[in-house]
């Protein structure tokens, strides 16, 4: 007897020492232990491979003890989850989520608290939570950090930018773990970017390659009343661990039990395409919680919005040497105001014209002479247009043509005057039949001292896009937290910029050509991204002889972005009259689908190139877009992607033999041929240049 009790108490040791559990197809382990201090710890393994290595997990709490030690084990529960599901808008029309999953249930001995720890192991990853359930000696709770680390197993190069709390708008530096650097950059704010004992914080999504060829991902999903989270990095010894952007006062999250925090997750894999590819941080987020999605549509869409960029003309009515402070009455127009009725109708004509869904009109409402870098609360109403902008004649204007028009809510970072007004400004958008708005956020926010990427202004960012839904609306929000997968749950929430964008080019040093081959590596990952394609006049010298400023792609690359970067809102961010020049090229921006039933990633290679396929969810037709860096490319392309037994008209745009980023970025040619299944084509990528093919069923 006394032997079998020996031997029991052995089993229950080693259950507590450690726990495996495999992805589906068994390439990826993860392994759970606590350890003689009852501290959790966990590793990562991919075909044998640690990815990895032992890591400690944990939360800090304000004022009362913390839950990172002293743990025993309770119990553990497993299963296994395939259930396919269907987006309202996204890359494809069904979407895998099969993963196993195992739950360890901790109890700290001292304080007698409940933690437990969830872990769901997918082909593409690990993701783990924290979970804190309903027990009387946890209630309201604060979190001073989280103790989240991933030791990583080498000097992998890594993509990344630097962890400002505010900003995601940043060029990504291609360097190895060990040469990174964030205080060597230029930063619009250098708040939380200062070396601490050898660390440099950088922003999640965080995308890496080892020596070996292994890809590896570290980002977040469902961040839910939860601050983001940052990773700051020890680059001696590649140690990654978890920091969470704080609020005013230095806390980061206020909880209330039962709880749980975002999903912390790290893909892994030797094909980058699997990466690309991934549904994984959607799948991790909640279903749909909107019961009719009917109003939920994709959208292409032209606007007043590049003009601004390029100097031609301004958001404000009056010029900024008018102060705010006078009545709008009284101010006197600069002649060079944008957003006028009758420049909204040259937008309007030129949608109706080509088959777009909607007009997007910035700078229609007063405030725009006195909201930057003022941090005021009350600069705008989002209800009261300028005096050469007629709301309703707009919008009976817009309805004759068939075209719809999409609001701009402009805060200026001032959060609490949007939620005061925010009831009104839906109301104006229903009485005048807006289906979408895209809301920005320049500035520091107030109330002051909280950050873009804080819990406030994360609760904020989701209580619009509820807000939204409950009005049967979208929201294309502009300086926001980037997303984590919450267009699941909200998928009104339809797009979001949260990274740098294209308008970059038209006033800075731009983006590098390497920029639009990482974004869909890190930023896209957690939903659709509004990056406006589609410049045509790629040097700025056009609108000032004096300029430098360029764009730095093809123009037959700025084709391609507009199936590689996926967005089921696209703009055709250039001028009219730009478009007009070039007609022929013109058409594949008109063409090109923004909702889709399947898609290909053919081929993929973070900071380099990438090749993707998509099939109309509409149609038979599908679409292909391929983008190089700054290095030129060839590469021959198999189609079996096509349906077998059709014959399909492929239309290709493609950079010229002599185009070049630089030198020759507007030279393009277009030719036709008939294609099956079986046949493969040559693509030819000019230095910074891109391919893009419409396939069309004969």
């Amino acid at each position: 007897m006394r032997k079998n009790i020996t031997l029991l108490f052995l089993l229950v040791v080693s259950v507590i020492q450690a726990q495996s559990v495999q992805s589906p197809s068994k390439n990826i382990s993860l392994d759970f232990k606590l350890n003689d201090s009852g501290k959790p710890l966990y590793s990562v393994t991919y075909k044998t491979k640690k990815v990895v290595n032992p890591s400690f997990l944990g939360i800090d709490l304000k004022d009362t003890d913390d839950l990172d030690k002293g743990f025993t084990l309770l119990n553990q529960e497993t299963k296994t989850v395939n259930e396919p599901w269907n987006p309202v808008l996204g890359e494809q029309s069904t979407i895998q989520n099969k993963y196993n999953q195992i739950t360890f249930f901790l109890l700290q001995k001292e304080t007698k608290r409940k933690l437990n720890i969830i872990f769901k192991v997918y082909d593409e990853g690990v993701a783990f939570r924290y979970e804190f359930p309903k027990q009387e000696k946890l209630n309201y709770f604060i979190i001073s950090d989280e103790k989240t680390e991933f030791n990583l197993t080498g000097d992998h190069k890594a993509f990344w930018i630097p962890g400002d709390y505010d900003s995601q708008e940043y060029v990504y530096s291609e360097t190895k773990l060990s040469e990174v650097n964030s205080n060597n950059l230029d930063m619009n704010n250098g708040i939380g970017l200062k070396t601490i004992k050898d660390k440099y914080r950088v922003q999640s999504p965080l995308m890496m390659k080892s020596e070996e060829g292994m890809y590896l991902n570290i980002f977040e999903a469902a961040v839910v009343n939860y601050p983001v989270m940052h990773l700051d990095l020890i680059p001696t010894d590649y140690k990654l661990s978890s920091h969470l952007v704080p609020n005013a006062i230095g806390d980061k999250a206020y909880l209330q039990a039962p709880c749980v925090s975002p999903w912390r997750t790290i893909m892994v894999s030797d094909d980058a395409r699997d990466i690309v590819g991934s549904k994984m941080i959607l799948n991790l987020n909640d279903p749909c919680k909107i019961d009719d999605t009917s109003f939920i549509k994709p959208m292409k869409y032209v606007g007043i919005w590049w003009e601004m960029h390029v100097g031609k003309s301004t958001w404000d009515y009056a010029g900024s040497q008018n102060a705010q402070n006078a009545a709008t009455k009284d101010l006197i127009p600069s002649g060079k105001h944008g957003a006028t009725t009758a420049n909204t109708k040259r937008y309007i004509d030129f949608a109706a014209k080509h088959g777009f869904d909607g007009v997007l009109v910035e700078g229609w409402n007063v405030g725009w002479e006195d909201w930057f870098g003022n941090w005021k609360e009350n600069v705008f109403d989002f209800v009261t247009p300028y005096p050469d902008y007629d709301l309703k004649e707009i919008n009976d204007y817009a309805k004759s043509k068939g075209v719809k028009m999409i609001m701009h809510h402009e805060t200026s970072g001032s959060v609490a005057n949007y939620e005061r007004h925010l009831d009104r400004a839906l109301n104006l958008m229903k009485d005048y039949g807006y289906p979408a708005a895209k809301s920005g956020y320049v500035g520091r926010i107030i109330p002051r001292g909280e950050f873009h990427d804080g819990q406030t202004m994360v609760n904020h960012f989701n209580f619009v896009a509820q807000r939204f839904a409950d009005y049967k609306m979208m929201v294309n929000s502009h300086e926001s937290s980037r997303p984590t997968g919450f267009g699941r749950t909200y998928p009104n929430y339809i797009a979001a910029e949260a990274a740098r964008g294209n308008e970059f080019n038209a006033w800075s040093n731009g983006n590098p050509p390497m920029h639009e081959t990482i974004l869909p590596f890190t930023r896209l990952l957690g939903g659709p991204m509004d990056y406006t394609p589609g410049i045509f006049e790629i040097k700025m010298s056009i609108y000032d002889p004096t300029k430098k400023e360029q764009v730095h792609t093809t123009l037959a690359k700025q084709l391609a972005l507009y199936v590689t970067m996926y967005s089921p809102l696209q703009m055709a961010a250039d001028l009219p009259e730009n478009y007009e020049k070039y007609p022929d090229a013109f058409q594949f921006i008109k063409d090109v689908a923004v909702d889709w039933q399947e898609s290909k990633y053919l081929e993929a290679e973070p900071g380099d190139y990438l090749t993707v396929a998509r099939k109309d969810k509409k149609s038979e037709n599908w679409f292909l877009g391929a983008i190089t860096d700054e290095n030129a490319r060839k590469s021959k392309i198999s189609l079996d992607f096509l349906t077998p037994g059709k014959k399909y008209k492929a239309i290709i745009y493609q950079d010229s033999k002599t185009a070049d980023w630089k030198e020759n970025p507007i030279s393009y040619e277009i030719k036709t041929q008939i294609v099956t299944y079986k046949d493969f084509i040559q693509l030819n990528l000019a230095k910074g240049g891109g391919t893009a093919i419409s396939f069309q069923p004969l």
